[in-house]
């Protein structure tokens, strides 16, 4: 042994106190193969009937009441990351337009790529003329439109319409005559074109009075069936975006 040698001291295994379970990291899904006619990112559609909506928190907001661009993570059932979203709005136009500001959705997969992209135009809304109804186009890839979710005029419901991307009606969506969710969920059904049935829905869920009252970041959940076209996934999942910023997106600062 060299004179004055210190061998390193190997650190002993770190202890945890009994039933300690260490977190969970969510993995990051696999790529499943893109079936014909299945715009690129939008594969995992393929494989899922439901997905979550959870908007994140902005401290901005929350404290100051300003408006600031919300972002989204899109999960699935079991807390997974699929995608992220994010909005592309000046400052002066959340200001002075509030939540009918028009708007951009950019969502990125897991490798920080495009898939999927929402834009509204700005129009006047009023539940009294039908002149100005809402509308969304939902593109895959960015650039290409598959689809669009256009507002139908109604005196006290409020119902859209799912379209492919040559406009022909495919679905409708119809909500509740109040949107107050005070501890509980707020339904929109998807349902078929004559209303009979429904095949899905979007949830706007209660989460807490302390969340609900003090900033607008929401959650939902979408359910569609498990062999909807792809396309049509996305757009329903699109309307979500839309609903949100009609009836859930005034804070109570703003108010």
């Amino acid at each position: 042994m060299i004179p004055g040698f210190v061998p390193p001291q190997v650190p002993a295994m770190m202890a945890f106190p009994p039933g300690y379970v260490p977190p969970q990291i969510p993995m990051m899904l696999p790529v499943p193969q893109r079936p014909p006619g299945c715009p690129p990112g939008l594969e995992y559609l393929t494989q899922v009937d439901q997905l979550l909506v959870h908007q994140k928190v902005e401290l901005i907001e929350a404290i100051l009441g300003w408006e600031t661009n919300n972002q989204y993570v899109v999960k699935n059932s079991l807390g997974q990351q699929v995608w992220l979203a994010f909005e592309e709005s000046d400052f002066c136009t959340r200001i002075v337009c509030g939540s009918a500001r028009s708007f951009v959705i950019h969502f990125q997969d897991n490798m920080g790529q495009e898939v999927l992209t929402l834009t509204r135009p700005l129009k006047c809304s009023s539940c009294c003329f039908p002149c100005c109804l809402q509308e969304l186009e939902v593109q895959a890839p960015p650039g290409t439109a598959i689809g669009y979710v256009m507002q139908d005029w109604h005196p006290y419901l409020p119902k859209f319409t799912i379209r492919d991307e040559r406009k022909r009606a495919v679905l409708r969506i119809v909500g509740p005559f109040c949107d107050c969710n005070c501890c509980s969920d707020v339904i929109f059904k998807v349902t078929s074109l004559d209303e009979a049935s429904e095949i899905g829905r979007i949830s706007k869920q209660w989460t807490g009075l302390d969340t609900e009252m003090l900033t607008d970041a929401d959650h939902f959940g979408v359910q569609f069936p498990m062999d909807l076209d792809v396309k049509f996934k996305a757009v329903v999942l699109a309307a979500c975006f839309l609903i949100d910023f009609m009836f859930f997106e005034h804070s109570p600062k703003q108010d």
